[in-house]
């Protein structure tokens, strides 16, 4: 495993993270809310392609309770047409400029492995957490253009690309791999002076359904990196194939997921239903306050 023991970062307890030099605590979960300006994401693909949809989108994910917004314009579904870096950026920026206007508070997210867009999109709104499903595999200058520009950072295991990653399913213990492959992205970030990372394990990116749930078995390991937790399982095939059905039959179970996250130690949970996650969060904080 690449960890540089001496480096302290890897062993202080961190709650918090600075957004547009503000600390945003993560003690208390929080909830993200996903917004896909794409015409063939997996669930709802099409449906918030127009800036007015869109808006009115965010609006109802803010009003549920969503912390963050998460925007993306580039569908990562097995398969997928991956838009050019050019559309991409015209997908996005109509769309956050609006968000911005009208809700100049929310807290966005971009939903990105382009180092480009991330330069681009910075430079115009200004800090914007950067959620990269490819933890810079994809894009070479990623790590270095969020450390230059130093926005938040999601950095979420994968392996190869949206194309390929299903033929990249071969671990030995996948948490163990996971592990060790986040650690020397984290160990590269750390190097380049970004502080304000977040992890996510990757469900459903590079990995079969069983590994996905022996993965999720074992989401306390991730506590070893003692920085923020993501998990995303919203709507995924882990669980609408293991129990039969399409996307638009798994908020049950997603639902029932994100509380075991929760209990796991997750400080966000990015879903397209924000009121039951929201609820979720709730719930097991009135429990906490029962622990003995």
């Amino acid at each position: 495993m690449i960890i540089n023991t001496s480096d302290k970062k890897f062993f202080q307890k961190k709650s918090l993270i600075n957004y547009n030099g503000s600390l945003y605590d993560l003690s208390i979960p929080r909830v993200m809310g996903i917004l896909n300006v794409t015409p063939d994401s997996f669930y709802d693909g099409g449906r918030y392609s127009h800036v007015g949809q869109a808006v009115e989108r965010v609006g109802q994910m803010l009003n549920e309770g969503a912390d963050i917004i998460d925007v993306g314009a580039c569908s990562t579904r097995p398969g997928a047409a991956v838009p050019d870096a050019g559309d991409e950026l015209n997908r996005l920026l109509p769309v956050i400029a609006e968000i911005k206007r009208q809700y100049p508070d929310a807290i966005l997210s971009v939903d990105t492995f382009r180092a480009s867009v991330v330069d681009a999109l910075v430079g115009k709104f200004g800090c914007l957490i950067v959620n990269d499903i490819s933890s810079g595999g994809i894009d070479s200058e990623m790590f270095r253009t969020v450390a230059s520009l130093n926005v938040p950072y999601i950095l979420m295991h994968m392996r190869g690309t949206p194309e390929t990653m299903q033929n990249n399913t071969s671990y030995k213990n996948v948490t163990k791999e996971v592990v060790k492959e986040l650690s020397a992205n984290l160990d590269k970030l750390y190097s380049l002076g970004l502080n304000d990372v977040i992890i996510d394990p990757g469900f459903g990116f590079a990995k079969t359904i069983d590994q996905n749930y022996e993965l999720f078995k074992h989401l306390d390991a991730f506590r070893f990196f003692e920085i923020p937790l993501l998990v995303g399982v919203s709507r995924k095939s882990m669980l609408y194939k293991f129990l039969g059905g399409t996307p638009a039959d798994a908020l049950n179970a997603t639902t029932v997921l994100n509380t075991l996250a929760l209990q796991a130690g997750a400080n966000i949970l990015r879903v397209h239903d924000v009121k039951p996650a929201v609820e979720a969060v709730a719930i097991v904080h009135k429990l906490k306050e029962f622990a003995q």
